[in-house]
């Protein structure tokens, strides 16, 4: 199944509002409307009930949105499995160690000839 399309599902199941679910995605009511009419029809079954007066799901819409959740939640868990630990091998600064010299200042650490 499309990620957008289920996404758009899980907010309208949510929000049990398709205006409020909409703006939230950032799409138009009828793309939200689209995108789940087209998921019902991947799955055969519709998981909203429209004859209802509010906005409900049906048994078939309560058991996707608890699975979609729930592997979600699973595949967050496992993505940040993947992520090493902070920190690592100090590295070395890459400078010349010293200070260049100038003409005419003393060098420190030399001491001057006499004559």
């Amino acid at each position: 199944m499309n990620s957008e399309l289920m996404r758009h599902f899980v907010e309208a199941a949510e929000q049990l509002n398709f205006a409020h679910a909409a703006r939230s995605q950032g799409v138009s009511r009828a793309t939200l409307v689209a995108s789940i009419k087209e998921l019902e029809a991947e799955l055969g079954h519709p998981v909203f009930d429209y004859s209802a007066p509010t906005t409900t799901l049906t048994p078939a819409g309560e058991a996707l949105l608890a699975t979609t959740l729930v592997q979600w939640a699973k595949s967050a868990a496992a993505a940040a499995a993947d992520v090493p630990p902070p920190g690592g091998k100090a590295k070395a600064s890459k400078g010349k160690g010293r200070a260049p010299a100038v003409k005419g200042a003393s060098r420190s650490g030399k001491r001057r000839q006499s004559r």
